[in-house]
């Protein structure tokens, strides 16, 4: 007979109010389709805080008596020292973590006091030319990053896999007391000794439960139980945000320059989230809940997943909490592009940022024996392949260079193909250079799989999918990537040789090249829109820097971030969303502003040309790239720090914004923590009418060849004046192809600093007589409205979707 064990953290016995007995009841009736006990998983709970009983004196008490009665009918009880919760959280969220039975969840999610049980998911990371390509280190005094006081009383959180302190990039040298109003600590452990912290990294937490609670706890001869970073990940994107000036700064004789962050003067505080085994969301929302209490200003989360209804999503449901304390939220898109509806981390209250390129380039080309030149890109470093000699080339999924010979399969094709471990033959691929498609294993060991199989160099030839994207890697040995274009030629190549003229090759590393165009595109790997939860919400918001970017780089960690490479740098070169969600991050530090103004300003004064004075272009395809790649544009932060208008957001908006969406009340509170009433929300107007810096209509036309078809929605928006006084803006409209659209008022007079005017926009859509659409099928138009006083532009994308229903 399974007994309820009293709580380790009570010391009297446990009474079952309400919560328990219906937790209880619940569980040892649960339905055998729901799973019985079956497989534990952790789950996050979000408890209304006041509903707890008065018998607890705690909340961590209730907590834990909650979790045993509704797992009492499961035999659960084997948990680990210290209870079965693995955290609680009460800054940006009310509840607890803990590993259950579906069951029991259901039981717990019924209980009276419960708002919501949300299942953990595993996240992985979105992985010093950027501030001048920015604006930011250019002559005149006041350039941003001049201001020499910018940022310094401003606390940066990089949620992440931690930092080296010891790194020059953050050295207190020149930098005043901590704030006072700073809360946090310096958590200490190997590698990490508790002087590691300064005036410059004010705080350091690590946060390893959840990892351990699904993984078992961690090798500690592989991974340290301390901030340290391990990994990399962290301490580059920590140093974008606000790495400290760092003359000279390169990589292996790449990117010689300044390295600086995009807020030299703000602190950091590092929260170490994530671990050889992922990102767990138990973590990340204590992260978080930390991060509210220790009193940050600014949140930066390289870290993505899947897109899950914002109630269910832990990073959404953390980031609200965050937002409600006034701390802007800034977390990286993805990088599953050119893909459409790869776009993640979606909430309206975050910031979502895009990756874009930046005008260097490292280029190391293909020259080919019947003279053709492939146009590639890498930052090897090392020994080169000997001048004006050609190699031999081979594709590694063709016959005679897979394991063993000749492939004996389509699957030994495959995987040679890919360079997978074990995949190549020796004695076909030994010094040669060998043709490898991207996909499955990571670039870097690929070239590490053909360095051990005896070959001297390396090609990495992009599919159809990747395109023309490429990111320069830092390889094991001799290697460049082509793009899809080139893939082709180069296999091609190969398969029209014969051993009497076989194909012949060599890679030319041309080192750094400045001033390049056009720039910038979007990178070929970042996530695109539209949002697929709430479309009428523009996603990503914006684009910045993420394509070879410069930052620090542990000591103890090879550059290529695999085990064979016993290199060391001080500066290593990375590309993802990840490195773009730092550089918003660090610009995102105003004291004064909402969250939603400091995105507002970010958003309306980026730009969408190039330095050849065109349209952006998508780097994947090379065609002109659209709101669905860039959101808003590629971020201009000099423009940022005086937009003239902001578009604000308080709380209580996102309420109406989620009614419209049409969540329930529970559903509401399980984000929000309030209660609800969405009956004047819903009569008040649709989703799209959030105070949003964008403006996205989604509609749905007749099938197949008709009458013409008119479609009609509006918005309205609140612009509040930050430009310093009275002034005037005048709207003009660039409407989408085909599309009508009115701003009521034309004109804004505002006679104060702070003052709030409304404006409508109404949008017609319309579809010609005859044209067709075929079922399921959807035409994107993009266009732009603009507020001008003669001083600012104030500039907001205008997106219009026309679909076709599937039948």
């Amino acid at each position: 007979m399974a007994l309820l064990m009293r709580p380790r953290c009570c010391h009297y016995p446990v009474l079952l109010p309400l919560l328990l007995v219906a937790a209880a009841a619940a569980a040892a009736g649960a339905d055998e389709d729901a799973g019985g006990r079956g497989a534990e998983r952790t789950y996050i709970v979000r408890v209304d805080a006041d509903a707890k009983p008065s018998v607890y004196p705690t909340h961590a008490h209730w907590y834990e008596a909650a979790v045993l009665a509704a797992t009492a009918g499961d035999g659960a009880g084997g948990w680990p020292e210290g209870g079965p919760l693995i955290h609680t959280y009460s800054a940006a969220f009310h509840g607890f973590s803990a590993r259950m039975s579906p069951a029991a969840a259901a039981a717990l999610a019924s209980a009276p006091g419960v708002a919501a049980v949300v299942p953990e998911r595993v996240r992985r990371l979105a992985t010093t030319r950027s501030p001048r390509f920015l604006g930011l280190l250019s002559s005149p005094p006041s350039a941003l990053l001049a201001d020499s006081d910018f940022g310094a009383d401003l606390v940066i959180a990089i949620v992440d896999t931690g930092i080296s302190p010891a790194h020059r990039s953050f050295h207190d040298r020149g930098l005043g007391p901590i704030p006072a109003r700073w809360r946090g600590v310096c958590a200490s452990g190997p590698g990490f000794p508790p002087a590691s912290c300064n005036r410059k990294l004010v705080g350091a937490r690590f946060f390893s439960k959840g990892y351990e609670a699904t993984s078992g706890r961690m090798n500690e001869t592989a991974e340290v139980r301390s901030p340290l970073d391990t990994d990399g990940h962290g301490t580059h994107t920590a140093s974008i945000a606000a790495g400290r000036y760092v003359f000279p700064a390169s990589t292996l004789g790449y990117a010689r320059g300044v390295a600086a962050g995009m807020a030299p003067k703000a602190r950091l505080a590092a929260y170490k989230v994530c671990w050889v085994g992922g990102c767990f969301d138990s973590d990340i929302l204590a992260a978080f809940d930390a991060a509210v209490a220790d009193g940050v200003d600014v949140v930066s989360l390289s870290v993505g997943g899947v897109v899950v209804p914002y109630y269910l999503d832990a990073i959404a449901i953390g980031a609200f909490g965050a937002t409600e304390a006034g701390i802007m939220v800034s977390a990286s898109a993805g990088n599953g592009g050119p893909g459409g509806l790869t776009v993640t981390n979606v909430a309206p209250w975050m910031a979502t940022v895009g990756a874009g390129s930046m005008d260097r380039a490292f280029p190391a080309n293909v020259r080919l024996g019947d003279g053709q030149v492939l146009d590639g890109v890498s930052v090897y470093g090392g020994p080169v392949l000997e001048p004006g000699k050609m190699y031999e080339l081979v594709y590694a999924g063709a016959s005679g260079s897979g394991g063993g010979g000749a492939s004996s399969s389509a699957a030994d094709g495959y995987s040679a193909s890919m360079c997978l471990d074990g995949s190549l033959d020796p004695a076909a691929v030994r010094g040669k250079i060998v043709v490898c498609d991207r996909g499955v294993n990571s670039r870097a060991a690929k070239g590490d799989v053909v360095r051990r199989a005896g070959a001297v160099g390396m090609v990495l030839a992009n599919g159809a999918f990747d395109g023309e994207g490429l990111v320069a890697d830092y390889h094991v040995l001799p290697a460049t990537a082509v793009g899809a274009a080139a893939g082709e030629k180069l296999r091609k190549y190969i398969a029209s040789s014969t051993k009497q003229r076989p194909a012949t090759g060599t890679i030319v590393f041309e080192g750094t090249h400045l001033g390049v165009h056009p720039a910038p595109v979007v990178a070929a790997f970042s996530a695109r829109g539209p949002n697929p939860q709430s479309p009428e919400i523009l996603k990503p918001d914006l684009i910045a820097p993420g394509l070879n970017i410069l930052a620090a780089w542990p000591s103890g960690v090879g550059p290529a971030g695999i085990p064979s490479d016993t290199r060391r740098t001080e500066f290593n070169i990375l590309s993802g969303t990840s490195m773009a969600c730092p550089h918003v991050s660090g610009l995102a530090a105003h004291p004064t502003w909402s969250p939603a103004a400091i995105k507002s300003a970010l958003m309306t004064t980026a730009y969408v040309r190039d330095n050849r004075n065109g349209t952006m272009v998508d780097e994947s395809t090379g065609a002109v790239a659209g709101a669905f790649d860039f959101g808003a544009g590629h971020v201009d932060p000099m423009r940022a720090m005086d937009p003239g208008l902001v578009y604000d957001i308080a709380p209580r908006d996102y309420v109406s914004f989620l009614c419209n969406l049409n969540y329930t009340e529970q559903n509401i509170r399980a984000i929000t923590r309030r209660q609800a009433d969405c009956r004047g929300a819903r009569r008040a107007g649709h989703a799209g009418n959030l105070n949003y810096p964008s403006l996205s209509a989604t509609f749905t036309a007749a099938g197949g060849r008709s009458a013409a078809t008119t479609m009609r929605t509006h918005f309205i928006r609140t612009a509040t004046n930050v430009g310093g006084g009275r002034a005037v803006y005048r709207a003009s409209v660039s409407a989408p192809a085909g599309c009508n659209v009115t701003v009521q008022p034309r004109q804004l007079a505002f006679r104060r600093d702070g003052q709030r005017l409304s404006f409508t926009v109404r949008v017609e859509a319309a579809v010609a007589p005859g044209e067709r659409m075929e079922p399921g099928s959807s035409e994107v138009r993009s266009g732009a409205l603009t507020w001008s006083d003669g001083r600012h532009v104030v500039r907001s994308p205008i997106v219009v979707t026309v679909q076709a229903p599937l039948q």
